[in-house]
């Protein structure tokens, strides 16, 4: 039995024929073509997959495509804007957070939920945020380091768009000068 869904990926509606049985990571990999969210352990165990459904991080694997009928889902593609990287990516660059990659999508859609709900995090908050994401590599200091550097820019996207507004700002100064 297949079912038509309709839900909002990154800003976009998208409609889809799903059978009962499709998860939403197979929704989103194999019909979306969105290839950041990765398979990991097929179980929920691992953080790989995680999404955020209606601004709440969820491991993808676990719902099914169904479920998200309606639903606004970010992927790790929506986190960059204009073909620039947030923030949050930019701190996970500038931390050393990244080395193999595969956990990265993952790890960056709980931080951005983390920073959604709690602009300033304690440390204590970000490694409980992140408690559902296994990294192989890391050893999670950097990866927190990361999520503290965004933290201190406001949540990432709230810097970019305050720093949007004060060159507005600052440019209809300069212009009103002239």
């Amino acid at each position: 039995m297949t079912h038509e869904i309709t839900l909002t990926v990154n800003g976009q509606t998208e409609r889809a024929t799903v059978p009962a049985s499709m998860t939403l990571l197979e929704l989103l990999r194999e019909q979306l073509h969105l290839t950041g969210t990765k398979e990991g352990c097929g179980i929920g165990e691992c953080g790989a997959c995680t999404v955020l459904l209606d601004d709440l991080p969820v491991t993808a694997c676990l719902v099914l495509a169904v479920e998200a009928d309606g639903c606004a889902i970010r992927t790790i593609e929506g986190e960059a804007r204009g073909g620039e990287l947030s923030a949050l990516q930019k701190a996970f660059i500038d931390a050393g957070a990244v080395q193999c990659g595969f956990c990265t999508p993952g790890m960056i859609m709980s931080a951005r939920a983390l920073l959604e709900r709690n602009p300033s995090p304690s440390d204590e908050e970000i490694v409980e945020a992140i408690a559902g994401n296994l990294c192989r590599c890391t050893g999670y200091e950097a990866i927190i380091a990361a999520i503290r550097r965004a933290a201190g820019q406001r949540g990432g996207r709230e810097a970019e768009k305050d720093a949007r507004l004060l060159a507005s700002d600052e440019k209809a100064k300069e212009l009103s000068n002239d």
